[in-house]
């Protein structure tokens, strides 16, 4: 036990009640319908930061969604400073219908590995945020401090669930308020509730949208088929060729920059337990686990680069049947990177690889948007990750030894953290992977966010004893 715990645990009450009303809120970035909601969200948590005590709390516009900005200075000189990255706009909720419960009514449902809490943003990212507001709190109380032991500042951004279109471009008008000597962001998980684990590292991402064109309109199938080549057909076999027999993405150049997973990593990656079986029956949803050859599952899903069909389509999809050759198909891909890959590269690639591989008679299109996510990792030997790894450990009861490391396969905004304001990463989430994010019936496991919170409280007095640059 510990005095941080202690408070945390008799005000589990004011955690659980912020987070149901904050998820009331369908901040839906990517529906235009709900821009409202979106700005009803950040104005929900500027208040909320404001009565916690942040002296300091403004809503910052963007050309989309408006992001909150806090900042609780330090009254001990030289104390660092950490930024706290989230973000308060959540996924849309289609199939409607697959949900058990409406997604904005927060449900607490009773379960075994204990008390559930489900709606859209349980955990993606508003449970993950609400657990710094309680987390502050015990923090000031357990030390008997006015302010905290390191200055505190939060960026919980408004669009991450449509790109971060334009967070980069906000942290380059605001750089001068963003100064910072570590970056902890808040948008992640651990490996199971009994297993105290830090993310460190996160995968890039490039998305390319496919065009190709046959016939300058649709034909008769009848009248022209076996006589024209036909764009589905190219398709279908253009992407056929996107991995070798290997499992291995066949773009020229794609593994140039891919940095090895050095024996340690694979090793510290390997001790968190792994049922692949439970695994495919559970959270993956699939018959069998493949993929890359010579890497396990756990690699392949968090320190190795993909490229994925997300989506083929062309011709006529109607009822009955629609007897033509179509004029054009479509697909979009996307590709997950890792260290040292840049997602600006990964369009002329694509290109490099149609040319190769287009069937005779057939146009290709290759559009990619601007930008991408870049690759991003923390520092395993840093005495801020030292701090991260104290804090995790005195709230699940474990040595900071035993903290397991994670490689998060998905991509978000923290490469520009570091581009732009050159911090080190931290990551503290209490996401689970059964948690279902971006799926119906999201869920957050309630003791995970009170866990996250203590380690919140002791990573703020840990960090301290680290001076600033």
């Amino acid at each position: 036990m510990s005095s941080e715990r202690d408070y945390v645990t008799a005000h589990l009450d004011d955690l659980h009640a912020d987070l149901d009303a904050w998820l009331r809120i369908p901040s839906i970035s990517a529906d235009p319908a709900h821009a409202g909601d979106v700005a009803a969200s950040a104005a929900w948590l500027a208040d909320a930061l404001r009565r916690v005590g942040f002296p300091t709390v403004e809503i910052w516009p963007t050309p989309g969604a408006p992001a909150v900005f806090a900042e609780w200075p330090s009254a001990d000189p030289g104390a660092p400073t950490a930024l706290v990255y989230g973000h308060h706009d959540v996924q849309p909720v289609d199939p409607l219908e697959l949900w058990e419960h409406p997604p904005f009514e927060p449900t607490r449902v009773e379960t075994p590995d204990g008390p559930e809490l489900h709606a859209r943003g349980a955990i993606d990212d508003k449970g993950n945020v609400s657990f710094h507001l309680l987390g502050m709190r015990a923090h000031l109380a357990a030390t008997g401090r006015d302010t905290p032991a390191v200055t505190v500042m939060l960026l919980i951004e408004g669009e991450e669930e449509s790109g971060s279109p334009h967070f980069a471009d906000l942290l380059r008008e605001r750089r001068d308020r963003l100064d910072c000597d570590v970056v902890v962001v808040s948008d992640t998980g651990m490996a199971a509730p009994h297993l105290p684990s830090a993310v460190t590292s996160m995968r890039g991402l490039a998305e390319v949208e496919l065009t190709l064109r046959g016939p300058a309109v649709d034909l008769h199938s009848g009248s022209f088929g076996g006589g024209v080549p036909n764009p589905l057909h190219a398709m279908a076999k253009l992407l056929a060729t996107l991995h070798d027999e290997h499992g291995r993405v066949t773009l020229p150049g794609f593994y140039d920059r891919v940095r090895p997973l050095s024996d340690r990593e694979r090793e510290l990656m390997g001790r968190a337990p792994f049922d692949e079986k439970a695994w495919l029956a559970g959270p993956a949803a699939s018959r069998v686990a493949s993929g890359e050859a010579g890497f396990t599952t756990q690699e392949r899903i968090g320190a190795r680069p993909t490229a994925e069909v997300n989506g083929m389509w062309g011709g006529y999809q109607g009822p009955g049947h629609k007897t033509i050759i179509p004029a054009e198909a479509h697909a979009k891909l996307t590709f997950r990177l890792v260290a040292d890959q840049r997602p600006e590269e990964i369009a002329p690639m694509v290109r490099a690889w149609v040319e190769a591989n287009l069937v005779p008679g057939i146009e290709a299109e290759v559009r990619a948007p601007a930008g991408g996510v870049a690759p991003c990792a923390s520092d395993l030997d840093s005495p801020w990750m030292d701090a991260l790894l104290s804090a995790i450990g005195q709230a699940w009861d474990a040595d900071p030894g035993d903290v397991l490391f994670m490689k998060e396969g998905g991509s978000g905004p923290e490469a520009d953290l570091v581009e732009q304001l050159g911090a080190p990463l931290l990551f503290l989430g209490a996401g689970l992977p059964t948690d279902r994010i971006h799926s119906p019936n999201e869920r957050v496991l309630l003791p995970m966010l009170h866990r996250g919170a203590e380690a919140a409280a002791h990573l703020w007095r840990e960090l301290a004893a680290i001076r600033a640059r």
